[in-house]
């Protein structure tokens, strides 16, 4: 029996990733919708200027040609999944297609009026509007070009130069304003999804993201098994009253730094669940090196106080509460809960301490 040869998809991936960075779409549905409302309307027009206008045989071919074509581009984009087709680099072919079916139209037809000339702004419109810049300049590009080569050739000179030139630099205004505006959006987009995913305070990932994690590697059977450690912090409310709450905002900065040099970034999240209340996900982590670990959290905070604008430091303890799972829970909800109550039982016995689960699993297991 013969082995098949291993083959290497690390090529293909790479190239797949810039043929996206340089001909994808910003937003694969978003765009084959917009080019379906674009090309049905297209076909209608060219149909009623084959139905009645007198264009001669070549130019009524043609036009039957072209809106046989838009009607089955639109269709197929109806019926295929666009992230394939954007994938490919198959969405950015339909402003160039249409660049190319405009000029080839203008110039068996020999139309060379206003507009024709600002029909043919749409393929580029629409591709400032929802490819990458490259995708978007060729589109531009080939516009303008196909454009003076069209009007070079069917109009006095005198008259084509200055039509060129203004269709050339309406394109490339359109174009780079679109293409401005689409930069802008994905900025405050990455920006409100970053909000989304780090707390503001702490620079911690928030809650959202460690349920996240958590639904991934609780009950998965794979590794050492997760513990989730929940850490509040000792009598903050007693820090916010007396010393402000400035100075309570930088104790959940300091705490947040002690816990991330404590853990381990390769194998722990840590998260700021809201209030004081902090969590470190540990994964592949077995029952007895969690506990030993959450003991760890709590002696790291006593040995580091926070330091003080007057050159004083204030100490700072936490109450930690460790659990779990298989050990001690079967699925995110319990896990966290049995955390939680573990916590409680810390701060009930005296603060400044960790506290691992004791109860066992008691539900069936969930592939979370």
């Amino acid at each position: 029996m013969t082995t098949p040869p291993v083959t290497d998809a690390a090529p293909d991936a790479r190239a797949r990733g810039r043929l996206q960075r340089w001909f994808g779409t910003r937003d694969p549905r978003s765009a084959a919708r917009l080019a379906v409302w674009v090309m049905l309307p297209a076909a209608a027009v060219q149909a009623g200027f084959a139905l009645l206008v007198d264009q001669g045989l070549v130019a009524d071919v043609g036009s039957w040609l072209t809106v046989a074509v838009l009607l089955a581009a639109s269709a197929a984009l109806a019926r295929v999944d666009p992230q394939q087709l954007d994938a490919r680099g198959v969405l950015a072919l339909i402003p160039l297609g249409g660049a190319v079916i405009l000029s080839t139209l203008n110039w068996v037809t020999s139309d060379t009026s206003a507009a024709a000339q600002v029909f043919a702004v749409l393929p580029t419109l629409w591709a400032a509007s929802q490819l990458r810049a490259p995708g978007a300049w060729l589109v531009a590009g080939l516009s303008g070009i196909s454009n003076a080569v069209l009007v070079l050739h069917l109009e006095p000179l005198e008259r084509a130069i200055p039509d060129a030139a203004f269709v050339a630099a309406t394109l490339s205004m359109a174009t780079a304003l679109l293409v401005h505006a689409g930069h802008r959006q994905e900025r405050l987009v990455a920006e409100l999804r970053e909000q989304a995913t780090v707390d503001a305070l702490t620079g911690l990932v928030t809650r959202h993201v460690l349920d996240a994690a958590m639904a991934g590697a609780v009950g998965g059977g794979s590794g050492h098994g997760t513990a989730l450690v929940l850490v509040d912090v000792d009598h903050f409310k007693t820090i916010n009253d007396q010393r402000g709450h400035p100075v309570g905002d930088d104790a959940l900065r300091h705490l947040a730094e002690v816990l991330r040099r404590a853990v381990r970034d390769g194998d722990a999240i840590v998260s700021r669940l809201g209030g004081d209340e902090l969590a470190v996900l540990l994964s592949s982590c077995p029952v007895d090196v969690a506990e030993r670990r959450a003991h760890d959290l709590v002696a790291a905070v006593r040995a580091n106080p926070l330091p003080l604008a007057d050159g004083g430091f204030l100490p700072m303890t936490v109450s930690v509460g460790v659990a779990q799972s298989p050990t001690h829970a079967r699925d995110p909800r319990e896990l966290y809960s049995t955390a939680d109550r573990a916590l409680y039982e810390a701060k009930r016995g005296g603060r400044d301490r960790a506290v691992a689960a004791t109860t066992t699993p008691t539900g069936p297991l969930s592939a979370a």
